[in-house]
């Protein structure tokens, strides 16, 4: 799990790495926070070749370097690549299939993922069967000959549940088909798919990745460098599914803080589910953390240094009483996304329409980095 700073000479935990940002210093200055690459294009010598091995941004930027590096290193990968959204990294995994070929995606995640699946992938001759992610029995009787993607999230929002990456890494690869896991929820702090078993992880870099709720940012970790890989990076490149240099630049000053606001915020959303669980106002608190949680066992095996920072909560009395705890917060703030540094609470069914498939008694909490018992109280007063 340890890999080396450039500077020190013993394996460093993830979390040194991140602070450090590897520890790179800027070459011209030795300035210890890396410039802000704008150029857009490189010259080439006189005779065309490229001194300095770039020659255009939407190929490959150098503010993508060290937050690139930094993300392979911590997810234990072979190559990393930043998107423009969490968005097009997902899409750009299964654009790179072949017209024709299958793939299997969750029944219960990311509900925009789902959305374009139905209403562009399959439209590109991607043949596309949602399946619950937690059943492995399930999975495995759903592969067909042409499945080259299996496409899992976990913990899976809204309500958490957990994938056995492991198993599902077992199922894929039988099949000749790779394993990409969504592991925006879980980060590198809490699980690593790739020492699972998957082939892809995937980041909505919006989220946890950056940390403060001002970056639109995506990427991708393989575990091999292959055939399948180059395609996504020349799919980005030619797409223009890029991020800009400054969006670059704060993603890593970001992700330098990734382990103690993942880790603040994870054990903050533990403390709440123990404390609202089986309160008589909460009709179903859903959290991996609780033994009582579906998936608590298999989160418990590959899952450390917590269970992740969301949660959410069936309120008692239905769409209405949720609609009104939503109301009453003072602390926690209505609005959608999660990973920030701010708690968030959403009422998810009203976000996502009238064909949303979440209970309408559900609220989806993001603990932030506040003192956990100002969450709770405000929690609490909401509540009543």
């Amino acid at each position: 799990m340890n890999a080396k700073d450039p500077k020190a000479n013993e394996p460093l935990d993830p979390a040194t790495l991140a602070a450090r940002g590897l520890g790179w210093i800027e070459p011209g200055a030795h300035g210890i926070v890396p410039p802000i690459h704008l150029a857009t294009t490189f010259e080439r010598a006189a005779d065309q070749s490229l001194p300095g091995g770039r020659s255009y941004i939407r190929a490959q930027a150098p503010a993508y370097d060290q937050p690139e590096a930094l993300l392979k290193a911590l997810e234990g990968g072979a190559g990393a690549l930043l998107f423009s959204s969490g968005m097009a990294a997902a899409t750009a995994a299964f654009l790179a299939l072949a017209p024709g070929d299958h793939a299997l995606a969750p029944a219960e995640g990311y509900w925009g993922l789902k959305q374009w699946l139905i209403d562009f992938g399959q439209r590109q001759g991607l043949a596309v069967d949602f399946v619950d992610m937690t059943d492995l029995a399930l999975v495995a009787s759903a592969v067909k000959p042409r499945t080259r993607l299996i496409w899992a999230e976990t913990p899976a929002n809204p309500t958490w549940s957990i994938a056995d990456i492991a198993g599902l890494a077992a199922i894929a690869h039988k099949a000749g088909a790779r394993l990409a896991i969504d592991s925006t929820a879980a980060t590198p702090v809490h699980t690593r798919p790739l020492a699972l078993g998957a082939d892809l992880v995937m980041h909505s870099a919006t989220k946890y990745l950056n940390g403060h709720s001002d970056v639109l940012c995506g990427a991708l970790v393989a575990g091999k460098a292959d055939e399948y890989w180059q395609r996504i990076a020349d799919l980005r490149g030619q797409a223009g599914a890029v991020p800009g240099p400054f969006e670059a630049w704060l993603l890593l000053r970001g992700m330098r803080t990734l382990y103690v606001r993942v880790r603040q915020s994870s054990a903050s959303a533990m403390a709440i589910a123990e404390r609202f669980a089986g309160d008589a106002r909460v009709a179903v608190l859903l959290y991996p953390g609780l033994s009582g949680h579906p998936g608590h066992d298999v989160a418990a095996r590959q899952m450390t240094d917590g269970f992740g920072s969301m949660l959410s909560i069936r309120v008692a009395g239905g769409r209405s009483a949720a609609l009104r705890v939503a109301a009453r917060v003072k602390l926690w703030t209505r609005a959608t996304s999660l990973g920030g540094v701010e708690s968030l609470v959403e009422h998810r069914a009203s976000v996502e329409g009238p064909h949303s498939k979440v209970p309408d008694d559900l609220l989806r909490l993001s603990v932030g980095i506040e003192q956990t018992g100002d969450l709770i109280a405000d929690l609490d007063q909401a509540l009543d």
